[in-house]
């Protein structure tokens, strides 16, 4: 099976001491699925992070478009009718991360789409 990995345009606010970025620009945000290592989650790493990845449920990302979910660290909802919140938090504080709905639907779609690819030796 093949990894999927996409580039997001997101907004990022964060309260941690030191800002991730500008929040009033649009960064980019990668999204990655592997399939042979976790079939079941998706990671996300953030632009100034040092490479942090969140991982957490494909299933979470997918019902968070919706209708709000999660608890804990990880936490979607929609926002309006084309916006997708995540909310990450974290022992250095809390980062919202705004995405457009059509950019995560994309990202789910082509995660299904690899995780129904058949195994080849």
């Amino acid at each position: 099976m093949s990894v999927v990995e996409q580039y997001a345009r997101a907004h990022i606010v964060s309260d941690a001491a030191v800002p991730l970025v500008d929040e009033l620009e649009a960064v980019p945000v990668t999204l990655r699925y592997d399939p042979d290592h976790d079939p079941r989650s998706v990671r996300m790493t953030l632009p100034g992070t040092g490479g942090h990845e969140w991982v957490f449920g494909r299933d979470l990302l997918e019902e968070g478009l919706r209708a709000p979910t999660g608890s804990g660290e990880v936490r979607v909802w929609p926002c309006g009718r084309v916006q997708v919140v995540v909310e990450f938090h974290s022992a250095h504080g809390v980062s919202v991360v705004q995405f457009e709905r059509q950019a995560l639907l994309r990202f789910l779609r082509r995660t299904y789409m690899a995780a129904a690819q058949p195994v080849t030796h």
